[in-house]
């Protein structure tokens, strides 16, 4: 059985709208214009906002990406699914990430979880990252989710724009 290893952060769990909350509520309004290119943190007046990584919680309460647990889960009749995620940095995002995927994602095994620092470490067939430096490591064939920090980012990856391009990509590559 083939194997597809899935990035949390940016692919499964919307990390972006929760910066973008968090920016609306301290600073104020923001266009996508602003900070399409770059992470909100990255912003001279957001700069501290890095800083909620490193606290408890931050990881555990992000958005579901809209389709994921119904794409992922249709994809375990025919792949091995591995999710994996950089959790090493943050010293909370471990427990919280754990807690995420089982809450939202109740039918893949915490087996099938690698919270690691550098994901060269993992093989597979399919990664599904928003970082091309983490694409850029893997022998599989890569999928470049869209994010707004990537997307002026010039890449030789197929990209996909959400889930259902996900599962189109993944009935187009069982047809060959």
């Amino acid at each position: 059985m083939k194997r597809i290893l899935i990035d949390m952060d940016g692919v499964m769990a919307d990390a972006y709208q929760k910066f973008v909350q968090h920016y609306v509520d301290e600073i104020g309004p923001i266009s996508a214009e602003k900070y399409n290119g770059k992470k909100i943190y990255d912003l001279p007046e957001a700069r501290h906002m890095r800083a909620y990584l490193f606290e408890p919680g931050w990881f555990a309460d992000l958005e579901v990406m809209t389709n994921a647990p119904q794409v992922i889960e249709a994809l375990q009749a025919n792949y091995e699914i591995f999710i994996v995620t950089a959790a090493q940095e943050f010293p909370y995002c471990l427990a919280d990430k754990h807690a995420w995927l089982t809450q939202h994602f109740p039918f893949i095994s915490w087996k099938n979880y690698v919270m690691c620092g550098d994901k060269s470490i993992v093989t597979g067939d399919y990664m599904i990252d928003d970082k091309i430096s983490n694409l850029d490591k893997f022998d599989g064939v890569g999928l470049l989710y869209n994010a707004a920090d990537n997307m002026f980012q010039d890449s030789a990856y197929s990209r996909v724009d959400n889930w259902l391009e996900v599962e189109a990509f993944f009935e187009k590559e069982s047809n060959i």
